[in-house]
């Protein structure tokens, strides 16, 4: 009789939840084989940052919640591995699986590899190259210690053989992503946020930024707000404010005079975020995550970094990579506005069909007998 393994998967902020639910989901097939359990340290803590996405993304309550909250870089690495520490010596798992590359992702790896624990690391490979990013130490330190590494684009195989990783640890299995927007397409379609907002599907403009690259600069957040407000005069300009933007907006003053062109909101869910962006004349953006899901639906992007570690979706996809230069920011959505797109394809394996392939890869690695 072959006996149930063991598997917690540790989530912490909004995009995390995105690629554990399809594969919470994919686990089901293996029930005799596979326990599947999750813990969500807190690290978003607040309901518009984190229930709502477990809401939508119908994931069961954690099994377990550390309730880290926020504080500094350090503060919630070490206090992620302190509470979850117990969770491990208390569960004894067979393997941590630890999503993308936030400060949740490095500390339950450590913690883990510690304890001896093999570790699966989903969305391994990626790099921006550029180490002033938190998120990118976050990447190389997960790589260096996991045993499962599953890789969402080409990139990320190059990178991980050019760190002389192991090819056996290695499997590009896709962009798990892209397998929640696949799975809840219909929801997205079904969603009446455009019609709750006054505003026309294919004739407004959807920003986002968090990045502290961006928003943690007085001077650049004034820039990007002064961008806002001159493509508001061209076209109605969406703006879901992440809580870390808001804090420095208000401490600046920044929202004090703004068009009603400019439509600031708070954060929303995740049908509803993916329904701003299929139907978004273009996306302004430093996020990630969303330069995935616009290269997938066709979207054009306008990323607003010096460096991605999704090169595919410029390679490949809709994305712009435009840096910290403004006036090439307006430029280019003024562009973009009147016509000019830049053609993208669906790159390789990102079908709805990521979760399956990890999975299945898990099931071998933790019960090859079976």
């Amino acid at each position: 009789m072959i006996q149930v393994k063991k598997i917690i998967s540790v989530v912490g902020a909004r995009p995390n939840f995105v690629k554990i639910a399809p594969l919470h989901r994919a686990f089901e097939q293996y029930k005799n084989t596979i326990s599947h359990k999750i813990c969500h340290t807190g690290q978003h803590f607040d309901k518009k940052m984190s229930q709502v996405f477990f809401d939508e993304l119908e994931m069961p309550v954690p099994d377990f919640y550390l309730g880290v909250g926020g504080g500094s870089h350090a503060v919630q690495t070490a206090q992620v591995m302190v509470e979850f520490e117990k969770i491990l010596l208390s569960e004894k798992p067979d393997l941590v699986i630890v999503p993308g590359d936030v400060n949740s992702t490095l500390a339950a790896a450590l913690v883990a590899v510690k304890l001896h624990i093999p570790v699966a690391h989903v969305e391994a490979g990626l790099r921006s190259f550029d180490r002033r990013m938190p998120e990118e130490i976050n990447r190389i330190l997960a790589d260096e210690i996991a045993d499962l590494l599953f890789v969402t684009e080409q990139s990320g195989l190059q990178n991980l053989e050019n760190e002389g990783k192991s090819h056996d640890k290695i499997f590009f299995t896709g962009n798990i992503m892209i397998d929640s927007l696949v799975h809840y397409l219909p929801k997205i379609e079904q969603s009446t946020i455009t019609k709750q907002l006054g505003i026309e599907k294919g004739n407004y403009v959807l920003a986002t930024f968090h990045r502290p690259s961006n928003v943690d600069s007085d001077e650049n957040l004034t820039q990007i707000i002064t961008t806002l407000v001159k493509l508001a005069k061209e076209k109605q300009v969406i703006f879901p404010v992440h809580p870390r933007t808001k804090a420095h907006l208000d401490r600046l003053n920044l929202t004090d005079s703004l068009p009603p062109e400019l439509i600031l909101l708070e954060p929303i869910g995740y049908i509803d975020f993916l329904h701003l962006t299929k139907y978004a004349s273009v996306v302004i953006t430093d996020s990630g995550g969303i330069q995935e899901e616009t290269t997938f639906l066709g979207v054009q992007c306008l990323t607003v970094r010096n460096s991605t570690e999704r090169p595919i979706t410029v390679d490949m996809g809709t994305n712009q990579l435009l840096g910290q230069d403004y006036d090439l920011v307006y430029s280019e959505a003024m562009n973009t506005l009147s016509g000019h797109i830049k053609k993208g394809k669906t790159p390789p394996l990102w079908d709805g069909k990521t979760a399956e392939r990890i999975a299945k890869e898990i099931n071998h690695f933790l019960t090859p007998e079976a």
